[in-house]
């Protein structure tokens, strides 16, 4: 409680309970059992919530400047190792264990400042993931640092070791898990589910060590096998609860574990320690995000989100003291460090003080760090959409359905590949510097999209749009009441905010299944809309409509999904229910239901829309479509 009230992540609280538990008690008797279990929980978890997708966004990055920046790190450690005396094993463990940021600190962050979707959030969630994944791997190469053992012949047994038991244990996995979980999943018993989720991760890791292997590196692998079921989402739920607490109690176990006599003695080193990873750390990230590609402002965030360590650092720093690899100074040094690290970064990163987003700002204004463009086409009536995420990415299909050109806007480069790939122009730089926007042709827009969930650049984005073109329609996103004011008064020419247009779409749904008059629904509606009379104009439903069932026979539908084919949006109906040729009916498709020859769509909708329908869905040639529709 005190650790929230002082704004700090909750782990904080946890190592200073059990610091003070520790202080006053000794220790309690079980509670590295405990931890013990909090960890294979945790790498459990951490294996089910493994996203490929978040690492594919920023693949480059997360796959080679990954191991390029913790071993820049441990570099760093070892330097300051050899200054304070330590064993050259003792310093590339402890470099591998302050190079991990912790991941449950830096989410927090990003989500309280609602930066997850921005340039930099993107590459920080990439790289957190991929440090976790090469965090497994370290623990499991570690003894390969035990004295007397030659390093390089260790760590090739090591993994020797690890891919002959556990690809084995792999495939066999994957072949019972999916099915075991299936079975368990239709005895309906919440309570079973639970305990064979449980039993998955405990008894994998309890069986890798038992082989000689880390039981987190067991249980992290589980924890994939997991992942690839349709019930991992599920088993996550019902893990996630027991999780918490039996982490809980693994940072409180770390507390009880600081000797507060024994830091007395070292607070030179651990104070260094500290430095190296808030200081060097940052530097190292930051150099290795401009390596890539990436401008100063999307690299100095991007370097001080993982300038602190947590979860994975305890983990190889406690791995390594019971291998003999580091003695109990050492170890005491990087738990009360990580604590410092984390504070520290609660101010500098998650507070940003002035200076630095005034640096930021003149950066920006500056231009430095915005990488040449090539010089796009003259471009005129088009849109300009500036930032290339999930709601960028959904906008664009839209237009691409319609034949509308438009440009991107945005600092990260895979993005803006993924943006060429469909034919767009792409322009790399900051949405709120009126250099990126002047090349997008902003001046000549008939509409510009700020689709940033960065409050501050969305805002900087409207006014450097505003300077540029007085008339043009400005559409912009908003989290919050109080963001929605700042992009009105800047400039914008509507505001949408997902959770009310959510919130209010769930209404009109709930009213219409409970029997509520539509007229009486609509009027409803009207009046909470007077707070947001942007949203006003989505407001109106058809009225006259009518259902009818269309034969897809068009050759440029088949094969593909209704997310590709994008019914909907080209013609405005609503795809009710697809009936297949063999008889089975799909109520309420979703959208990767792929159409086969002799498919029947069950739409609703205005004559027109569903003549439209009849015309995309007919044998014709409808390349002109959307502009008819």
């Amino acid at each position: 409680m005190a650790a929230h009230t002082l704004r700090q992540p909750p782990l904080v609280g946890y190592v200073l309970a059990g610091l003070a538990v520790g202080a006053a008690t000794g220790g309690l008797r079980g509670s590295e059992l405990f931890a013990q279990v909090g960890v294979v929980l945790l790498l459990f978890t951490a294996g089910v919530e493994f996203s490929l997708s978040d690492l594919q966004r920023v693949r480059r990055l997360a796959l080679y400047g990954t191991p390029l920046g913790m071993a820049g790190v441990t570099v760093l450690a070892v330097g300051f190792g050899t200054v304070t005396g330590w064993t050259l094993p003792e310093a590339v463990a402890v470099g591998a264990a302050i190079s991990v940021a912790s991941t449950a600190v830096l989410f927090k962050s990003l989500e309280d400042r609602h930066e997850l979707g921005s340039a930099h959030g993107r590459l920080l969630v990439g790289v957190s993931l991929a440090q976790d994944l090469l965090a497994v791997l370290l623990i499991a190469l570690l003894p390969a640092l035990r004295p007397g053992q030659a390093f390089s012949a260790a760590a090739v047994r090591g993994l020797l070791q690890a891919a002959a038991v556990l690809a084995p244990l792999l495939w066999l996995a994957r072949r019972l898990v999916p099915g075991l979980l299936a079975r368990v999943a239709r005895t309906r018993s919440m309570e079973l589910f639970l305990v064979t989720a449980v039993a998955l991760a405990i008894g994998t890791g309890a069986l890798a060590s038992g082989l000689g292997l880390s039981p987190a590196l067991g249980a992290f692998l589980a924890g994939l096998v997991v992942s690839e079921s349709e019930f991992a989402h599920e088993a996550l739920a019902r893990v996630l609860p027991l999780r918490d607490v039996f982490v809980a109690l693994f940072f409180v176990s770390v507390g009880m574990l600081l000797r507060p006599d024994v830091l007395a003695t070292q607070l030179p080193e651990v104070l260094g320690l500290a430095a190296v990873v808030v200081v060097g750390s940052t530097v190292v990230w930051t150099s290795v995000a401009r390596a890539f590609g990436y401008p100063w402002r999307v690299a100095a965030l991007f370097g001080l989100g993982l300038g602190q360590m947590g979860e994975f650092s305890y983990l190889i720093a406690g791995t390594a003291r019971g291998l003999g690899i580091v003695d109990d100074a050492a170890y005491q040094s990087v738990l009360a460090a990580s604590l410092l690290t984390i504070l520290v970064n609660a101010v500098v990163f998650r507070g940003r003080p002035r200076w630095l987003d005034s640096w930021l700002r003149r950066e920006r204004d500056t231009g430095e760090g915005e990488r040449a463009s090539p010089a796009p086409p003259e471009l005129s009536g088009h849109a300009v959409i500036c930032g290339f995420g999930r709601v960028g990415r959904e906008l664009a299909d839209a237009l691409d359905a319609f034949g509308i050109r438009y440009a991107v806007v945005d600092l990260d480069p895979e993005a803006l590949q993924a943006a060429r790939a469909r034919g767009a122009v792409g322009v790399f730089g900051d949405v709120g510097g009126s250099r990126a926007l002047e090349r997008a042709g902003v001046r000549h827009a008939r509409i510009v999209v700020v689709a940033v969930p960065d409050a501050g650049a969305a805002a900087r984005c409207v006014r450097a749009v505003r300077q540029s073109n007085p008339q043009v329609p400005v559409v912009a996103r908003a989290h919050h009441a109080t963001v929605r004011g700042l992009l009105l008064e800047a400039g914008a020419s509507e505001v949408v905010q997902p959770e009310v247009e959510a919130a209010l779409t769930m209404v009109r749904h709930s009213l219409d299944w409970l029997g509520v008059p539509h007229e009486a629904g609509r009027a409803y509606l009207k009046r909470a809309r007077a707070h947001w009379p942007e949203a006003l104009r989505s407001e109106g439903v058809p009225e006259g409509l009518e259902a009818r069932e269309v034969v897809v026979r068009s050759p440029r539908l088949v094969g593909r999904s209704l997310r590709e084919a994008r019914l909907t949006e080209r013609t405005g109906s609503v795809l009710a229910a697809l009936r297949r040729a063999d008889g089975r009916q799909v109520v309420n498709p979703g959208p990767h239901e792929v159409l086969r020859p002799g498919d029947r769509v069950v739409a609703m909708g205005t004559p027109s829309q569903l003549e439209a329908l009849e015309r995309v869905c007919g044998p014709g040639d409808e390349r002109a479509e959307p502009d008819r529709v």
